[in-house]
């Protein structure tokens, strides 16, 4: 969805609405609150591990490996790796897609179109089947992986912003601070997962990823990613991912948003709506202040 039509929805750090125009306010927020010392942990984590007590936030920014070719074009809302391909959900009414991209040239390879009265939003993958979300329709397309025909239809109540599996369950983002947990077959909500930072609500949740029993997630309007504990909610890191783009890239994008996880390096691929590259990164430790 467009930053004008999101853009008077308040981001809340606590109970009281914070009207955000801009991701420099929410930034600096974010910046203000979180521990600048501390060990890293290990990104590594099984989510089946009973985990207790509020552990510390930790900072991390990005090391760019690589940068990739993306199309100026695309309104980003979904993004996913899957053997050697990248996998794109587009928005905005009249030219919402799901797509098929060969990441070293940024060739779309397959790409199919949504009806003109869909926006679409989250994108995930599960087995055989693409599960791309759609914004205020509650309509949720499911595709063939292979030849991007539609293969059946979930509905589902309230907003779709974000959508990941961890190989077990699919959470759903709806731009709030609560997670729907949702069965990877029926797509029924089984439960909800309220996420918190240092103890308050972290609302504006948009883009997902599940990976290495983690939850990704973008907070929108800003370049942050949050680290989120699937088991608690807890957020325990913080991404710092701006100045990927150069001031002149930036005056011509609009915001970060677009997480994938690429398993056989280990590392994520980040971009965001209209943005003309695609990065490959690290999440590493941010220097403490002095």
């Amino acid at each position: 969805m467009t930053l004008r039509q999101r853009a008077e929805r308040p981001i809340r750090l606590n109970s009281s609405p914070i009207p955000v125009r801009s991701g420099f306010v929410f930034a600096a927020v974010l910046i203000l609150v979180l521990p600048f010392g501390g060990a890293v942990e290990s990104v590594t984590r099984d989510p089946s591990e009973a985990r207790t007590g509020q552990a510390e936030v930790i900072r991390l920014g990005v090391k760019v490996r690589k940068v990739l070719p993306h199309d100026t074009g695309a309104f980003t809302q979904g993004l996913l790796w899957s053997d050697g391909r990248l996998y794109e959900s587009t928005g905005e009414f009249g030219s919402s897609s799901v797509r098929r991209i060969d990441p070293a040239t940024g060739t779309v390879e397959k790409e199919i179109s949504l009806a003109d009265d869909l926006f679409g939003e989250g994108l995930a993958l599960v087995g055989e089947r693409l599960i791309q979300l759609t914004w205020q329709q509650g309509v949720a397309l499911v595709y063939d992986l292979q030849t991007f025909e539609e293969i059946d239809r979930y509905s589902y109540d309230g907003e779709g912003w974000g959508l990941c599996f961890d190989g077990y369950r699919l959470y759903m983002s709806n731009g709030t601070a609560t997670l729907s947990v949702r069965d990877r077959d029926s797509f029924d909500e089984v439960d909800r997962l309220q996420v918190t930072l240092e103890g308050r609500p972290l609302g504006a949740l948009n883009e997902l990823e599940c990976a290495e029993g983690w939850i990704y997630a973008n907070v929108y309007q800003t370049d942050a990613i949050v680290r989120i504990d699937p088991l608690s909610g807890e957020v325990r890191a913080v991404i710092h991912a701006a100045e990927l783009l150069s001031a002149e890239e930036r005056a011509a994008a609009d915001v970060l948003n677009g997480i994938a996880y690429r398993g056989d390096t280990s590392s994520f691929l980040l971009t965001g709506k209209y943005w003309p590259s695609i990065f490959e990164v690290e999440f590493t430790p941010l220097a403490s202040r002095p």
